[in-house]
């Protein structure tokens, strides 16, 4: 019964705020759209008290989809350990950043179709992750990429957000054929999108490392980049900050992002028979993480630094699922929850507070006027940063970094480690820009930054923020339960030797990162912008500030052919041929209705003419004869 409470609360809340028709304030709006993501949260809550145990699986079937032959999919509810720890995350975070935006989306206007966007998203993602069939899966992954649509162009009125809303869905989309390809494979090979079916069978009819299990992996990869903003369909991501800064805290941090994590966590028997795609999987999480750290470094809006930290987190998930470390991927997916749910709420703060202001270089002096939104950060970065043992980054970060050791890929470990001093560059870069300092020219002065808590209630405000900081301390590491018995053994499980060193080096570049970013913000602050401006310095800028020129590329060899397609074809030759018929037609019935004007004297002038001509041609034709 909590299984489908947890689902049917959300969806009820949609169903009435879309019904009202705009008829609901802001108030009713925010407390039914808040209201049924927490009773959500109290389902889930109850369904965690009674777990199923190791391996085991409660099934719950609610009717038959489709009956066609052998296609028989269910509308069914399938719940272990890992969906457990999904819909904690998605209706627990859920709940707070629902509670948040109650103070942020005030005097906004479209309330009511937010909170519509959001509690569907909510819904979908829960059916994303409590489906038993890879097609309903698929019908909540496809859900939550038209919420995203929705909630990231909720600000309409600007054709820029409309355009990155249109981008985002577009982007994903590509991903989302690649995927929909894949389950057309796995039922055309096996018989069945049942997940745990699909499961079993896969080993029996494929060998390890064949065609046809590499190419299934392939594809259910391509909707896992798609989704999860990995590399090269990761350019969606940094524009999707157009959208309320809730929508990026919920959908593009804790959420969305991480579905095709827990995809391919979720077919990992799939996985573990193409180990060439799960190199893969771990090489474009190397190359995503450090290309996305890069460029963080080179941000001015503060959202868009977190969007790329995000790209870049989420690249050291796909590290440990390449390395076999299911569980660590999915804890890190949970600690990454919560500190950049913190993080982004905590920017919030600070952009409703300063007039929607979020360039970081008109920012500055913010710490004293916003103490909240500033432990906010400061927590959320220590955990992003990775501190030592006091934060929950530092273990889940630590466990990935583990477990690419101890599978002898020196390569990704060496990527995870320079992330991590990368990591602490543009997070201590963003903290001190935006709280330390003087404003920019044209910036917010302390004076006129906005008192977050006049004329609110404190607990829409605080209260999710102190709660998230609260999980991204070691606390969050301890909430974790452990997947250990879903998935195989992991490569660090068999030994433990060389532990204590990798989390020496693991310190030591979470360390270096900080003092480097202290040394290069505060006492070379001078020469790191006078570096910047010319040379080298500044066209290195430039392409990080670009995240490595990959929207101009896609623009030339993608976007521009295709528009030029376009106009070619506007002139159709197929269909103008198709069309000759009845412009000749039209042009013959012109020429008669001409003739059909009512004067008896063009009447008899074309009698005339016309028995000429008659007689003429039987003269030519009797001459012609003789």
């Amino acid at each position: 019964m909590a299984l489908i409470l947890s689902f049917v609360f959300p969806l009820a809340g949609t169903l009435i705020l879309a019904l009202s028709a705009g008829r609901l304030g802001v108030r009713a709006s925010s407390f039914i759209g808040v209201g049924s993501v927490g009773l959500a949260a109290l389902a889930t809550a109850w369904a965690v008290m009674t777990p199923p145990g190791g391996e085991s699986v409660t099934v719950i079937t609610l009717w038959n989809w489709i009956a066609v032959g052998d296609f028989q999919p269910t509308i069914g509810l399938a719940v272990d350990g890992l969906s457990l720890v999904m819909m904690s995350v998605i209706t627990g975070v859920g709940f707070l950043i629902h509670l948040f935006a109650a103070w942020y989306m005030r005097g906004e206007e479209g309330v009511t179709r937010f909170y519509a966007w959001m509690n569907l998203f909510v819904f979908s993602m829960l059916l994303l992750v409590l489906g038993d069939n890879l097609l309903l899966l698929f019908l909540g992954w496809e859900g939550v990429g038209l919420c995203s649509y929705g909630l990231i162009g909720h600000y309409y009125r600007s054709h820029a957000n409309g355009q990155a809303a249109f981008k985002a869905f577009v982007v994903t989309r590509i991903g989302d054929v690649f995927l929909a390809l894949g389950l057309f494979l796995i039922f055309m090979e096996l018989g069945t999108l049942d997940i745990r079916t699909v499961l079993e069978l896969a080993p029996q009819a494929w060998a390890q490392g064949s065609t046809t299990a590499n190419l299934a992996a392939l594809l259910v990869l391509g909707g896992a980049l798609g989704k999860s903003a990995q590399v090269p369909l990761h350019t969606w991501l940094p524009d999707a900050m157009a959208g309320p800064t809730p929508v990026s805290a919920l959908i593009h941090a804790a959420t969305m992002v991480t579905a095709g994590v827990y995809l391919i966590a979720r077919l990992h028997g799939l996985f573990l028979l193409a180990p060439d795609v799960m190199l893969l999987v771990g090489v474009i999480g190397a190359v995503s993480l450090l290309l996305a750290a890069f460029a963080a470094l080179a941000q001015t809006d503060i959202k868009r630094v977190l969007a790329y930290s995000t790209m870049s987190q989420i690249g050291y998930m796909f590290l440990a699922l390449g390395v076999g470390a299911f569980d660590a991927a999915i804890f890190h997916l949970v600690t990454h929850a919560f500190f950049k749910a913190l993080l982004f709420l905590s920017a919030g703060a600070v952009i409703i507070s300063c007039h929607h202001e979020q360039d970081m270089r008109r920012l500055g002096g913010l710490w004293r006027k916003l103490p909240v939104a500033y432990g906010g950060f400061l927590v959320g970065g220590a955990a992003l940063v990775a501190l030592p043992l006091a934060t929950a980054g530092f273990f889940s970060k630590d466990e990935i970094l583990w477990q690419a050791m101890a599978a002898d890929q020196t390569g990704l470990l060496l990527a995870g480690l320079l992330g991590a001093v990368l990591t602490g560059l543009y997070t201590v870069r963003l903290i001190l820009s935006t709280f330390h300092g003087e404003p920019g020219h044209g910036g917010p002065t302390s004076d006129h930054v906005r008192d977050p808590e006049a004329g609110v209630n404190p607990l829409t405000h605080h209260l999710p923020l102190v709660v998230l900081a609260i999980c991204s301390t070691f606390v969050g590491a301890w909430l974790y339960p452990g997947l250990g018995g879903l998935f195989p053994a992991s490569p660090g499980e068999a030994a433990d030797t060389g532990h204590t060193l990798l989390q020496v080096l693991a310190m030591g570049a979470a360390f270096a990162g900080l003092l480097l970013a202290a040394w290069l913000f505060l006492w070379q602050r001078r020469w790191l912008d006078e570096t910047v401006r010319q040379g080298f310095g500044n066209s290195l800028w430039r392409l990080w500030h670009s995240a490595w020129g990959f929207d101009a590329l896609f623009d030339r060899i993608l976007v521009r052919p295709w528009q030029l397609t376009v106009k070619y074809l506007r002139v159709d030759l197929i269909n103008l041929m198709m069309n000759l018929p009845a412009l000749v037609a039209r042009a013959l019935n012109a020429g008669l209705v001409r003739g059909q004007n009512g004067r008896v004297r063009s009447y008899a002038l074309v009698m005339v003419f016309g028995a000429t001509a008659i007689l003429l041609t039987l003269a030519l034709v009797q001459g012609g004869a003789v």
